[in-house]
């Protein structure tokens, strides 16, 4: 069973000479889910523990693509096309995977199928002989609030670049402090893109 709980603080206790990982709840909610989670426990479990990004709001999902399908309009390229750039420049959002020279094509295609934004580049030979080295990038959908707002920073600016209006700044800021208000957090890396 894996249940995820959000806490706000934690403190290691002894109590009758045994070690217990103490979680503060933030709501009844979390409370609910722990008491669960702990009356069906019947064998050893493995805890993660990790801080909590915010995940990306649907309304700048949605609003991403209002932008690139006007910005695709002007330049000349499809809204996917551009998605796909933007991504390469968001930053924090990619990995460097060495992989055999003779499997680099498979690699590149299991990768891309993840989703819109699942893009990789070759970057040449790697440090050992037949293999290469390949950038990754992370589709939008696994984007916390931080990553989010660089893509749309990245894709208003674009707009702007040519000409294409956008949210007044005031707006924009609404919609960047919805993301840091949301209170479902992500919780998994889905297949799905920003396209969904």
């Amino acid at each position: 069973m894996s249940v995820s709980i959000k806490f706000n603080s934690a403190s290691v206790v002894t109590i009758d000479g045994s070690e217990y990982l103490v979680l503060k709840l933030p709501d009844f909610e979390q409370k609910a889910k722990a008491q669960k989670f702990a009356a069906e426990q019947q064998k050893p479990h493995v805890a993660e523990l990790k801080q909590y990004r915010d995940k990306r709001s649907l309304n700048a999902n949605a609003y991403a693509w209002v932008l690139l399908g006007k910005l695709a309009a002007v330049v000349g390229l499809t809204p996917v096309e551009i998605y796909r750039e933007l991504i390469k420049n968001v930053g924090d959002n990619f990995e460097i995977i060495s992989v055999r020279e003779d499997a680099k094509d498979q690699w590149m295609t299991i990768w891309r199928e993840r989703g819109l934004g699942w893009v990789c580049d070759e970057l040449g030979r790697g440090k050992v002989d037949g293999y290469c080295d390949i950038v990754c990038y992370y589709g939008s959908s696994v984007y916390d609030t931080a990553q989010m707002s660089r893509l749309i920073e990245i894709l208003v600016q674009d707009c702007h670049d040519q000409g294409v209006e956008t949210l007044p700044p005031e707006k924009l800021n609404l919609l960047i402090e919805e993301w840091d208000e949301r209170t479902d957090k992500f919780d998994g890396r889905p297949c799905a893109d920003i396209s969904n």
